[in-house]
């Protein structure tokens, strides 16, 4: 009985996607719920309407809603650092902040420090002192950065690793993170 199973199987005709000429059926559209929420986020100097859930952090909403990749999912606790961003001009981890509480707030991402196509200080100086290796952890860094050196805190290497640890590189290429800010911070 076994072999007569396998070998009607294996005779029946077989259908391949080309031979298949019915229209692919249309993505459903995105269902919201009835606690979604329509906000305006104003993101690197620009307003983004935006309709999240209201647990929806600010980090999967710049990720997944809106395509800017730059901000990092690290370790989704605030512990890593990977995804700081600038909201009204401080740093914040966008993993435990959430979106709607940054509505009508300043945010500045990674994608928004270059301006016409020119490097911030701080971008430049990183690739100048070779500042990541992996790069994944490397937007956040250098939005603490910018941030620390704004708030005066890049007046020794001790005071920027201390004002840096919030922000871990698991390649260990902090001593050039260092250099890159300390460098960054002179020139400013």
């Amino acid at each position: 009985m076994l072999g007569a199973t396998v070998t009607g199987l294996a005779l029946a005709p077989q259908r391949s996607r080309a031979d298949d000429t019915s229209p692919a059926p249309a993505p459903a559209a995105p269902v919201r719920s009835a606690e979604a929420v329509d906000i305006v986020l104003q993101v690197n100097g620009s307003p983004l309407p935006l309709t999240v859930e209201p647990r929806t952090s600010l980090l999967d909403a710049l990720r997944e809603q809106a395509g800017l990749n730059g901000t990092k999912k690290g370790c989704d606790r605030g512990s890593c650092g990977a995804c700081t961003v600038h909201v009204d001009g401080r740093r914040v981890v966008s993993c435990l902040t959430l979106a709607v509480r940054a509505q009508g707030k300043a945010i500045t991402t990674i994608e928004g420090l270059a301006v016409n196509g020119t490097l911030h200080p701080v971008q430049a100086a990183f690739v100048a002192q070779d500042g990541f290796q992996c790069g994944y952890c490397t937007p956040g860094q250098i939005m603490s950065a910018v941030a620390l050196i704004e708030e005066g805190h890049a007046g020794s290497d001790a005071e920027i690793r201390s004002w840096m640890s919030g922000n871990i590189c698991r390649c260990g290429a902090y001593p050039n993170i260092v250099a890159a800010i300390r460098d960054a911070a002179q020139e400013g």
